[in-house]
């Protein structure tokens, strides 16, 4: 037989593409057609029903950028359509084929009953199916003129990423607006064609089946009429049934189909318009549900429902209706689908606890698992968290970006930090965006790592990052493909069937310990640093104020705990954690409104912090800790003076008094001593030398604080990646004018020298660098006023350290990563982030290196000619990517960080809540007692607060913070009647040994412990 693949292959195509499409909606007509264009912002329904409508012609230019314009639209259904399924078709003058970058609209009836959304891949509106004929249709529909923000495919900066900058010139042209009539003999297929030649193009050349596919398109597009498409259709796909009714194999893979709608809670849109784009996916989603039976929607983020809930009841009461009816399953068990790095260790609880709680508290549904397709790596505490969560399993989908190493695992455990183990799915479709398409399904198969041992993979479908969801288009092709001759297998189900099927054949999966490291989108631990500091900061300050808001509670007659002020304000930060906001990844418009929020934010939690500790009564000036470390610092009273304080953990003392004073600090020249350690500052503004007199060495190896200025141009992705190639251009700032270096405090508490560094396209870096009394910290308080574009800036610390691995700060813990680049999955780690600390040791001597607000860094080392060992450790300070946000970083920043000699691990703990946990001054309070205190090493508590419930009870939660067992008595400043530990939603798991007001606490490494403590 001679070969005719070829033929046959572009004749399917072209028939398809040509004749069928075009034919699928069989006659149709025009809507009469009125438009009102909103003022600024979006509006309510009602304000637009009672809006002025002028008519509007198709073919006309409408929307200016995020703008939004209604379309009143009227029409009746001619009576020859009787009998037929009629729909509205709209097309806003969508550009390309992603749903969610672009026009969208949500059709409502007049009475404000939002109908369903209209999309590029989702333009039509059920009218009726059979129609009678005479139907009277009126529409009023929403429509959003939001810019494509892709349409250059990033290769250059676009003022279209703020409302600030982008212009009123429309963007759109209004194509098409019907009441047409679908030919669904046309449509099915056109789907069966679509399945039959996409399976066949995946299929290997000398597979039969494929050769087989082929003829039977061949010969059923001889009975394909070119002059009557719609007469023939039916004949057609029954010529076409063969090939669609062949099983697939006993052996082929399985493949769990979840319909999913990723749904950016702000990225290339403000939050503005993801509220908008929740109702426009979620009317999609429940639409769809009715007309498919087996259909299955899951769907994470708790603060997406929420939105929906408070702004489109109808949606969300169509939501708890197909939830009722198991089409609809909520999934994550998280607020949002937070970044998986950069939040602390109590906010991932947070985000489990009121995520999880919002699905109990509306639906009567405990989620199981944690759904995190897109963030861009997970921390190694993820899954003890996820457990003590309550739940069973975890998904991930971004590990599929890795740049260097290819993941070695799809169904795996995955064991954390403290030894918890998780079971894990990494679907093999490489997408959690899956349409079903023929490429889809063999790549699925093809990836997937777990042959020989497992059968099947889940696979998320439906249009997403800006929603759109599943189509019927896409229920189809899961039809065709449930049980099809050389496809895997598609059985559309919800998540945890999946991963009880998969955890059932495959319980002995391999394990994998540590973090899911993300080999890219490595400068999304640096980009936009003011978000980053606005979070930093806010996690802190929501322990502040939890912490004295107890203690209030506990000790001040009269006192309400902020129940309902504490959890808004938690839910605002936790919203600004989602994985494309605290990257760094958004337009400018979202971290606009992100550092405006954490302003906000940090009044309202000063004002409650306040509110608090004045209410514990009036007394001398104390001095108060919120750090779980006692403390001994020198802090500046109300004149401004230093004053040097001793201040038990999580308690207070008087401002003045008692504390013995240490040896006094010396500033001469250049040089600042205080008997700890001496430093001294080179004319070109580095440190030449740290000397650490308690250990008789000196601890650097070469120039410290050396501020070094990269050019930054990542291969693609501006905001997220920063590419090796980094490393190979720089310019090292350094001070060419001895007058730039100045002394600006000579107190014998604390001494500190001033360094001014101007460079570049305008930028100035203002550092001071402070060493106080008692103290082996140096403090460099840095003040930038950045006008850089596509530069990184580092500050490098090289120590005469032999270290075989660095320790980094991670939620409830640390991790350790190597030091050398033996092999490739070392060397893609040459950016890495962190939290307030990284430590540097070797047996006997430690540095740390400790920061109030970055995440990025490198270590690396070299072996000099002396033999020594130089190990550098580099915090990543600012970047200046354009792109989502041309003015990205542009502007103030300031910030800490420090350098710690002779640092062992637990001082770098205690340090790095000290820099993060000022010490607060109060002009006058009451002396009450630490809420909780704790004895023993390594134990350390990290929240205090009431119980959410609103019972009075007292929750901490505490972890093991070295790596090692530890032993401990937690004590409590009021009368203990009893003590559970819970979960981290504050359910009782077991009770807790107490004895009088004390609990006995015993953990293993990097343990985390809840404590409910029932007050006498």
């Amino acid at each position: 037989m001679h070969d005719e693949r070829r033929r046959i292959e572009e004749r399917v195509e072209r028939l398809q593409n040509q004749r069928i499409k075009p034919a699928i909606y069989a006659a149709a007509v025009p809507f009469e057609v009125a438009a009102w264009q909103a003022p600024g912002e979006p509006v309510s329904f009602e304000e637009a029903a009672a809006a002025p409508y002028e008519p509007f012609a198709m073919d006309t230019p409408w929307g200016p950028p995020w703008g939004t314009t209604w379309f009143r639209m009227h029409g009746e259904v001619p009576a020859e359509f009787a009998g037929r399924r009629v729909e509205a078709v709209i097309d806003l003058g969508f550009v390309g084929d992603w749903p969610g970058n672009q026009a969208e609209a949500l059709v409502h009836l007049t009475d404000g009953t939002p109908l369903k959304a209209v999309n590029p891949l989702n333009q039509y509106v059920r009218i009726a199916d059979p129609a009678t004929g005479g139907e009277v249709i009126d529409y009023l529909v929403e429509a959003a003129s939001n810019p494509d923000i892709l349409a250059n495919n990033f290769e250059a900066p676009t003022p279209l990423g703020d409302v600030l900058t982008a212009g009123d010139k429309p963007l759109y042209t209004f194509k098409r607006a019907d009441i047409a009539v679908l030919d669904e003999d046309v449509w099915h297929l056109d789907l069966d064609i679509q399945v039959l030649r996409e399976l066949m193009l995946e299929l290997g050349e000398h597979d039969p089946r494929r050769h087989e596919i082929a003829h039977a398109l061949d010969h059923a597009m001889d009975l394909l009429d070119l002059d009557d498409i719609s007469g023939s259709a039916a004949a057609v796909r029954e010529a076409l049934k063969p090939a669609l009714s062949k099983p697939a194999h006993a052996s082929a893979h399985v493949i769990s189909g979840v319909g999913h709608a990723h749904i950016d809670s702000a990225w290339l849109w403000p939050i503005r318009e993801t509220k908008r784009k929740t109702s426009r996916t979620f009317s999609n989603v429940t639409s769809l549900a009715d007309e498919y039976e087996e259909f299955v929607f899951a769907c994470s983020q708790a603060q997406q429902y929420e939105w929906v809930r408070d702004n489109y009841p109808q949606v969300w009461a169509r939501i708890q209706e197909s939830v009722k009816k198991g089409q609809w399953a909520p999934v994550g068990g998280m607020w949002v689908e937070s970044d998986g790095n950069l939040p602390g260790g109590e906010a991932i609880a947070r985000q489990l606890v009121h995520g999880k709680r919002f699905f109990i508290e509306h639906f009567g549904i405990e989620t199981k698992g944690v759904w995190l397709p897109d963030s861009f790596g997970y921390n190694a505490a993820y899954p003890q968290l996820a457990k003590l969560a309550g739940n069973e399993w975890f998904l991930t989908q971004k590990i599929s970006w890795n740049q260097t190493n290819k993941f070695p695992h799809h169904t795996f455990w995955w064991e954390g930090i403290d030894g918890t183990r998780i079971f894990t799915h990494f679907p093999p479709v490489d997408t959690y965006n899956a349409r079903f398409s023929g490429e889809e399904m063999s790549r699925a198969v093809r990836n997937y790592a777990e042959k020989g041992a497992a059968t099947r993979s889940l696979a998320p479908f439906g249009w997403g990052d800006g929603g759109g969801g599943p189509t019927r288009e896409i229920m189809e092709r899961a039809r065709r493909l449930k049980d099809l001759e050389g496809s895997p297998r598609v059985e559309v189900e919800h998540p945890d069937a999946f991963f009880a099927k998969a955890r059932a054949e495959y319980e002995d999966a391999p394990v994998w310990v540590g973090e899911l490291y993300l080999e890219l989108h490595r400068a999304t631990y640096t980009s936009q640093a003011r978000t980053k500091q606005g979070n930093r900061r806010s996690e802190h300050k929501l322990r502040e104020a939890e912490l004295w808001a107890t203690t209030a509670a506990l000790h001040a007659p009269g006192y309400s705990y902020p129940h309902e002020k504490l959890d808004r304000l938690w839910k605002t930060v936790l919203l600004h954690q989602f994985h494309d906001i605290l990257p760094g990844s958004s337009i400018a418009w979202v971290h606009r409104e992100a550092e405006a929020e954490y302003a906000r934010v940090a009044e309202e939690l000063e004002v409650l912090t306040a509110e608090a500790v004045t209410a514990l009564g009036g007394g001398t000036s104390r001095v108060f800790n919120t750090s779980p470390y006692d403390r001994a610092e020198v802090v500046r009273d109300g004149a401004g003076t230093p004053v040097y304080v001793e201040v038990p953990a999580s308690g207070s003392a008087p401002l003045t008094g008692g504390a013995e004073a240490p040896q006094p600090v010396t500033v001469t020249g250049r040089v600042i001593d205080n008997g700890l350690v001496r430093v001294e500052i080179a004319e070109d503004g580095t440190l030449s030398s740290v000397y650490d007199h308690r250990a008789g060495r000196e601890v650097l190896a070469d120039q410290g604080n050396l501020l070094r200025l990269h050019t930054d141009l990542p291969n693609y992705w501006d905001a997220w990646d920063v590419d090796k190639h980094y490393k190979n251009r720089y310019t090292d700032l350094l001070v060419l004018d001895p007058s730039e270096i100045t002394v600006v405090d000579e107190d014998p508490l604390l001494g500190s020298v001033r360094i001014t560094r101007p460079f570049g396209n305008g930028s100035t870096i203002v550092q001071t660098i402070t060493v106080r009394a008692g103290s082996p910290r140096i403090d460099f308080e840095t003040d930038i006023d950045w006008h850089e574009a596509e530069k990184f800036l580092k500050a490098g610390f090289p120590v005469d350290i032999r270290a075989a691995h660095s320790s980094a700060e991670i939620q409830f813990g640390h991790v350790q990563r190597p030091t050398h680049t033996n092999t490739s999955w070392e060397a893609a780690r040459f950016e890495v982030s962190g939290h307030r600390w990284v430590h540097l040791a070797e047996p006997g001597y430690g540095v740390a290196v400790i920061n109030d607000s970055t995440y990025g860094h490198d270590v690396s080392r070299t072996v000099r000619e002396d033999g020594g060992t130089t190990t550098t450790v580099r915090l990543s300070l600012v970047r200046a990517p354009r792109i989502p946000d041309p003015g990205a970083d542009q502007g103030r920043h300031r910030f800490t960080y420090s350098l710690l000699p002779g640092a062992g691990i637990e001082d770098a703990v205690a340090a790095g809540y000290a820099l993060n946990l000022p010490l607060r001054v109060a002009d006058s309070a009451g002396e009450p007692q630490p809420v909780v205190s704790v004895d023993g090493a390594g134990v350390t508590v990290e929240a205090v607060k009431l119980a959410d419930d609103a019972s009075g009870d007292v929750v901490v939660r505490l972890y093991e913070s070295r790596g090692g067992r530890a032993q401990g008595v937690l004590r409590t400043g009021f009368p203990l009647a009893g003590a559970q530990v819970t979960d981290l939603l504050e359910r009782p798991l077991e009770d807790a040994a107490t004895d009088g007001d004390t609990v006995a606490v015993e953990l293993r490494p990097f343990q985390i412990l809840t404590l409910r403590l029932r007050r006498g």
